[in-house]
């Protein structure tokens, strides 16, 4: 189906491109450890600026997770049942438990967004960086996973499961 692929290829894309701040943050680290160790001159902004980076990267993985089944799952009921019975207790838990989530999740992460953009929301650390960016990649994030919480109930719908990429 067409918006099953649309939605896992976006998670997938946002899952690799924000990969990448891993890296970027683990040379930041490395920089300020040798400049702090080697040359004793520590920098001021390393500390805060890669927990920012973290933060964007810790939060803008939810849906590629949710994409490879990498999320925590408690399944010591559906493990026991037939693959019909599970589908649709999976089906429940997206409807009851998953959705509900998503949606407050994605609701009022939108209105801190907000709210921290309205008043320049900065850090109060050495550096006074701005940390509305890091609170509107939370609403988007909230958004991506609720996107792909879509697209596993509907492949579940559909009878329409891929194997799964995490071992």
């Amino acid at each position: 189906m067409v918006l099953i692929r649309l939605l896992d290829g976006l998670n997938e894309i946002v899952g690799r491109v924000v990969a990448f701040v891993a890296v970027i943050f683990a040379l930041m680290i490395i920089y300020d450890v040798i400049m702090r160790y080697g040359f004793n001159a520590p920098t001021l902004w390393a500390f805060d600026l890669t927990k920012q980076l973290y933060g964007f990267y810790f939060i803008l993985l939810g849906g590629y997770a949710l994409r490879h089944q990498a999320h925590v799952r408690v399944d010591l009921v559906t493990e026991t049942l037939r693959p019909g019975p599970r589908r649709v207790v999976e089906i429940l838990g997206y409807l009851i438990f998953f959705f509900p989530f998503a949606w407050v999740f994605a609701s009022r992460s939108w209105d801190f967004a907000m709210r921290s953009l309205a008043q320049n929301e900065t850090t109060y650390g050495a550096i006074q960086l701005p940390v509305y960016p890091v609170k509107i990649a939370m609403a988007v994030a909230a958004v991506l996973l609720l996107l792909q919480g879509i697209s596993e109930v509907l492949k579940l719908v559909l009878n329409k499961q891929e194997p799964s990429h995490v071992g």
